[in-house]
């Protein structure tokens, strides 16, 4: 598929975008180190030149003394060559932090710290090995040391700094490591080299959260964890680090002086009293004391904008929308050009262009929607993360909706586990869907619904919901489900009377994240109380260990039991009285691809965001899907996927798909997209 927007995880394109302004600042900063004197000169003019920014920036200083990095080599955990940065930020990227699992885990230093005093006292031998592994396929090396800064003065890189700044894919291979972790975390875990360490992080941000520029201090081993803040002696890559965040602002807009600068550490503060007014910015009188300066401050959601053609940045180029479609993005006519031309026919942007430009058409219609924030989730400028934390998201199932990464040890649901019984055995089916303030879903009502539901206006006023609640981004998926039920099958199968059907069988297939969010299901049984329904999700991407595992969620009156395949069984109280009769949840996981799956067909298939194009176990599965011969629904993030998704069922069937039609049950949250201008 051309464009991945809806499919990519988001963190990867952030990463990307991260990494790449370090590439670019890593070289600069080495090339200034080459000719000091005049090159910084001529720089600091240039900056003195600059337009104010009205807003006040902040360096923070974030010394890392506790995580560490592991290398793997690819199907196992270990020493070895591991991710290149071509595939990471080439044109064949992958698509979800589990694929760079077996690349990039976090460990604990203290962890291995404790590990080493306790084989101390057993009397053990061990040498302590100080070399780090190789991470690059074409065997540059990578520096082997932290940079120890002679003075304070800008011109004077060190050699450390230029060794980090050269070697192509060397200089950036061991920090795309610490923004490429996979889910899973191998705690504790002792390999062959020692983990890298990130002893620091430079990093300059405006007062709002945008970030501006990072740099990142490497340590080869966990040896010197321990050892000081990691903060002396910083003023030359400071500076250094200031004046390309100004020249070449990574966040967004164009090149700026603050009006006045904050530092989060107090040596560096004061060894950049005598530099930063070179560059005509007002240094503060004292060092940032706390983490932000506002209460409010989170890091904004940087927006990864890229040439759709050579997947150069917005900071490196002037990017611009095709004329004709306004939908692609490209960096000049070079490129718009090229992919004009394209060969064979049917992939060039010639052919494109019409289809993308009534995709386009949509995006008013796709972003009416009813909550009192619409506007400003359906933006392009769409800042998720001070949207969650600002309304104390930041916890539960909410995370999965987050790029912040947990580190090892944090306590948090993980991504692609079945829910723990504990949390389940907590007293409240909607624990996981709370965030840090008040209760985020009301009471179930006493009665059931009395109509069907057809939009989210209607499904709220009966819930109890007000229009300012996100609840919407999570519920998005059962709310999906119910729809199919009760409105599409009954329309296009009105002969399978599926309404009057006291159970259901569904099988989810190709599950995703609405396996990470399992729990938000339990509202299909406050939406259709008298229907015992059977959910099977089914995918390879699911996790192995959770391969054939099942447990059943039933409401008897006022109570919920949660019974689990091994037999043990809890209850829950609801909340409430109801009427009717018993009914349960089935949650099944088969972690494998559709076509292997054995065992009686379904009532329903439904996929969410499936991407027929992206994954090759799809022209097996499919027509095996045709075979059962049982409805089947799928959601798309885009217009463009449902495209692909029919020439990809052409394919693999010889049929097609039925015409898309807008979800009136889809999530408010706006898709961020890198290379294009589409609405996901």
């Amino acid at each position: 598929m051309e464009f991945v927007s809806g499919y990519r995880d988001e963190f990867l394109d952030f990463a990307a975008l991260l990494f790449g302004w370090f590439r670019k600042f890593a070289a600069e900063r080495g090339a200034a180190g080459a000719s000091p004197e005049g090159r910084w000169r001529q720089l600091e003019a240039q900056i003195r030149r600059l337009p104010q920014d009205p807003a006040l920036w902040v360096l923070h200083v974030l010394p890392n003394r506790s995580v560490g990095i592991s290398l793997g080599q690819g199907a196992e955990p270990g020493p070895g060559p591991g991710l290149g940065a071509a595939r990471f930020l080439g044109d064949e990227p992958p698509l979800h932090l589990r694929d760079l699992s077996p690349y990039v885990s976090f460990v604990s230093l203290e962890e291995g710290e404790e590990m080493e005093e306790e084989q101390e006292e057993n009397g053990e031998e061990e040498s302590a090995s100080v070399e780090k592994v190789d991470p690059e396929d074409n065997g540059e090396p990578t520096p082997t040391s932290r940079e120890s800064p002679q003075e304070a003065n800008p011109p004077g890189e060190t050699e450390e700094a230029e060794q980090e700044a050269g070697g192509g894919e060397g200089g950036c291979r061991e920090d795309k490591a610490e923004d490429e972790p996979g889910p899973e975390r191998r705690k504790g875990r002792r390999s062959e080299a020692a983990p890298l360490h990130l002893s620091c992080l430079l990093l300059v941000t405006d007062e709002h959260g945008t970030i501006l520029g990072i740099d990142l201090l490497m340590d080869g081993t966990q040896e010197s964890a321990g050892k000081g803040s990691g903060t002396e002696n910083l003023a030359p890559r400071a500076y250094a680090l200031l004046c390309h965040s100004m020249a070449c602002p990574m966040g967004s807009g164009d090149p700026r002086k603050p009006r006045q600068l904050t530092v989060g550490d107090a040596q560096l503060h004061r060894d950049l009293e005598s530099l930063v007014p070179r560059l005509g910015v007002k240094l503060a009188k004292t060092p940032m004391r706390t983490w932000g300066p506002r209460p409010g401050f989170t890091f904004a959601s940087l927006r990864a904008r890229t040439c759709h053609v050579c997947h150069r940045h917005s900071f490196e180029v002037k990017l611009t929308p095709c004329p004709q479609c306004s939908a692609v993005l490209y960096c000049g006519e070079t490129c718009l050009r090229a992919d004009w031309r394209r060969c064979p026919d049917d992939v060039s942007h010639r052919f494109w262009c019409p289809r993308l430009a009534g995709f386009m058409e949509r995006a008013r219609e796709l972003a009416t929607l009813p909550f009192t924030y619409a506007a400003e989730v359906t933006s392009e400028t769409f800042n998720k993360e001070a949207f969650l934390a600002s309304r104390g998201l930041t916890r539960g199932y909410w995370t999965q909706l987050s790029m912040l990464i947990p580190g090892p040890g944090t306590h948090r649901h993980p991504r692609g586990s079945m829910p723990a019984l504990n949390l389940l055995l907590s007293g409240d089916p909607y624990q996981l869907l709370q965030g840090d303030g008040p209760a985020v879903m009301p009471p179930v009502p006493l009665d059931p619904p009395r109509a069907l539901f057809g939009s989210w206006q209607d499904y709220y006023t009966w819930r109890g919901l007000s229009l300012d609640s996100p609840m919407a981004v999570l519920l998005t998926y059962p709310l999906t489900v119910y729809y199919v039920i009760t409105h599409l099958v009954p329309q296009s199968f009105p002969e399978l009377n599926i309404q009057n059907k006291q159970s259901l069988k569904i099988h989810v297939v190709e599950a995703g994240k609405e396996f990470d969010l399992v729990m938000v299901f339990w509202e299909l049984l406050v939406l259709l109380p008298h229907v015992a329904l059977e959910l099977q999700f089914v995918g390879d991407g699911l996790p192995p260990d959770s391969d054939q595992q099942h447990f059943t969620l039933q409401r008897d009156g006022p109570e919920v039991s949660v019974r689990p395949g091994s037999g043990v069984s809890a209850r829950l109280s609801s909340g409430t009285k109801e009427k009717g009769g018993r009914r349960d949840l089935q949650i099944k996981v088969s972690a494998r691809p559709y076509h292997l799956l054995q065992g009686p067909k379904p009532d329903l298939v439904i996929g969410f965001n499936s991407g027929f194009g992206l994954k090759d176990t799809w022209l097996s599965s499919l027509p095996r899907l045709q075979s059962f011969r049982v409805p089947a629904f799928f959601t798309e993030s885009s217009e463009y996927g449902c495209v692909m998704d029919d020439q990809t069922m052409a394919v693999a069937t010889g049929g097609g798909t039925s015409p898309p039609r807008p979800n009136p049950f889809r999530s408010p949250f706006r898709l961020r997209a890198a290379d294009n201008c589409m609405p996901w």
